[in-house]
C-alpha cells in the first residue's frame, strides 16, 4: 500500500469517527433516537426558513438576532418559565439572585398576551408608587406590550439609577388606564425582616429566596429569641408575595422547622438529575414552638415549597389566601455564548405527594385582607399559575378544595404596620389562642 493511499485512508477513518461523534453527540443532546427522523426533517425546516429570510428579507438581517428570537419563541411555546436570556439578561439573573440589582422592583408573567404584574418587590419604586398584583401593564414608556416577551419587557424596565420610565397601568376598577411615573432605583431586596410582635411572639418576613436567605433567617431568629428573654411563644412566618427564588435556600429555610430525616419536597422529571428528595439535614432546629405562615396568590414556587412541607408535617398552621401554585422547578442552563436557558425540568412534590402545580396551597384557615379595595378582594383580581397561558396541569388532576370563610376576632395593640395588617393580627390572635388552650387543657 503506498503512502498516498494509506493516508487517504487515515483520512477517510478520521472523518468517519469526527462524523460519528458528531451524530452521537447530537443523539445524546436530543435525546430523540426514535423520532430523529422526523426531527431532523423539522431542523431542516427551520434551516430552509433562515436561508431565505437571510437571502430575500427586505433589509439586511442580524443573524444572531433572529437566531435568538428563534429560541425564544421555542421556550415560551413550552410554558410561562422557561425562557432564553441572552447574555446582558444572563448576567443581570446572576445579579439578581445575590439581591441586588437596578430596575423597578416588578415580578412579571404574560397573560392572554398581557404583560401583567404578579406582585411588586417591597420597599422598591414599583411598591412604592402602588403598583399592585394583577395589574396589566399596557405600555412601557411609549411602547405597547402586546405580544411583548418577558426578556424585552424587562430589558426596558431595567437601568441606572435616577432615570425615569413610566408604566400605563390598566386595573380592574379604573376606568381608563393609569400612568405611573417610575424612578428607576438599585434595587437592595432584603432577603429576610424581622420584628417582636408581642411578648415573646416573632414575625419574619421571607421576601425572595437568594443566596443568604438562609443565614438571615438564622440571624433574625438569633435576635428575636435574645430580645425574648431566650426564648420565643410563637412565630408568624409570612410567606405573601413571596415570588420564590432558590430551591436549595427554601429546603434550608424549612429544616429550620423540620426534624432531621423528614422528607421536605421531592422532583420529578424525565431526566434521572431531575429525580431528587431533599430530607432535613442535623443541623441546630427551632423548639417545638407554635408558628403561623402566612401566604396569598403572590406567594409562588420556593414559598409554596416552604409553606407545603410545614403543613404536610403538622409543624405550622397554614393562613391566608390561595398560593399562585407554580409546582415547577427550573434549571439554568449556561450556554457557550455568554447566554443562559431557563428551562423546566422537573415538577416538585410536597412531602405528602401532593403536586401543587396549577393549584396552589390550601390555607388551613382562609383569611383575606380587610385593608385590600374592594376590586382586589374578587377572586378575578388575583393571578395564579393556572390563569397563564401554556401552563400544565397537576400530575393528579384533583381539583382544589374550597376556600374557608372565617368571621372577624379582636385584635392585638402592636405597631402600626401590625395594627394596619388583618392577617397579621389573626395570625397573632390564633398563637395566643393556642397558649390558652395548652394551658387550659392541662389545668385539672
Amino acid at each position: 500500500m503506498s503512502v498516498r493511499n494509506k493516508g487517504k485512508k487515515v483520512a477517510l477513518l478520521v472523518a468517519a469517527v469526527t462524523v460519528l461523534a458528531v451524530f452521537i453527540g447530537t443523539g445524546a443532546q436530543r435525546r430523540c433516537s426514535a423520532q430523529g427522523a422526523n426531527d431532523y426533517e423539522s431542523i431542516e425546516l427551520f434551516t430552509d426558513v433562515l436561508a431565505i429570510v437571510k437571502k430575500s428579507y427586505v433589509e439586511e438581517v442580524d443573524t444572531k438576532k433572529i437566531i435568538y428570537g428563534a429560541i425564544n419563541g421555542m421556550l415560551t411555546s413550552l410554558d410561562p418559565h422557561s425562557s432564553f436570556m441572552p447574555p446582558e439578561m444572563y448576567k443581570e439573573m446572576k445579579i439578581e439572585t445575590k439581591g441586588s440589582f437596578g430596575g423597578l422592583g416588578i415580578e412579571i408573567t404574560i397573560k392572554d398576551g398581557l404583560l401583567t404584574v404578579i406582585s411588586p418587590i417591597e420597599d422598591t419604586p414599583a411598591f412604592k408608587a402602588g403598583i399592585k398584583a394583577g395589574d396589566q401593564i399596557l405600555k412601557i414608556d411609549d411602547k405597547f406590550t402586546k405580544d411583548m416577551t418577558i426578556m424585552d419587557a424587562v430589558k426596558r424596565m431595567r437601568g441606572p439609577k435616577g432615570t425615569k420610565v413610566v408604566l400605563t397601568i390598566f386595573r380592574e376598577g379604573l376606568d381608563k388606564p393609569k400612568e405611573f411615573p417610575l424612578v428607576r432605583d438599585v434595587i437592595q431586596v432584603k432577603s429576610v425582616k424581622y420584628k417582636t410582635l408581642d411578648d415573646g411572639f416573632g414575625y419574619v418576613r421571607v421576601a425572595q429566596f437568594q443566596e443568604k436567605t438562609d443565614e438571615d433567617l438564622a440571624k433574625a431568629l438569633n435576635t428575636l429569641r435574645q430580645d425574648n428573654g431566650g426564648s420565643l411563644r410563637g412565630l408568624v412566618l409570612d410567606l405573601r408575595n413571596d415570588p420564590g427564588g432558590l430551591l436549595d435556600q427554601a429546603v434550608r429555610v424549612a429544616e429550620h422547622f423540620i426534624d432531621e430525616g423528614q422528607l421536605i419536597v421531592y422532583t420529578e422529571g424525565r431526566e434521572k438529575e431531575s429525580k431528587m428528595r431533599f430530607n432535613s439535614r442535623k443541623g441546630t432546629k427551632e423548639p417545638s414552638y407554635p408558628i403561623v405562615v402566612l401566604i396569598n396568590s403572590g406567594s409562588a414556587s420556593a414559598s409554596e415549597i416552604v409553606a407545603g412541607a410545614l403543613q404536610d408535617h403538622k409543624r405550622a398552621v397554614i393562613m391566608g389566601t390561595q398560593s399562585f401554585g407554580k409546582g415547577s422547578v427550573q434549571t439554568i442552563i449556561p450556554l457557550s455564548d455568554n447566554s443562559g436557558l431557563r428551562l423546566t425540568t422537573a415538577r416538585y412534590y410536597t412531602p405528602s405527594g401532593r403536586s401543587i402545580q396549577a393549584k396552589g396551597i390550601t390555607p388551613d384557615i382562609t383569611v383575606e385582607r380587610l385593608d385590600l379595595p374592594a376590586t382586589e378582594k374578587k377572586e378575578g383580581a388575583h393571578l395564579r399559575e393556572k390563569d397563564l397561558e401554556n401552563h400544565f396541569e397537576t400530575a393528579d388532576g384533583k381539583d382544589v378544595p374550597a376556600e374557608k370563610k372565617e368571621e372577624k376576632l379582636p385584635a392585638y395593640k402592636s405597631d402600626e404596620q401590625v395594627k394596619g395588617d388583618y392577617q397579621i393580627l389573626r395570625a397573632l390572635d390564633l398563637l395566643k389562642g393556642w397558649e390558652i388552650f395548652k394551658k387550659v387543657s392541662k389545668a385539672p
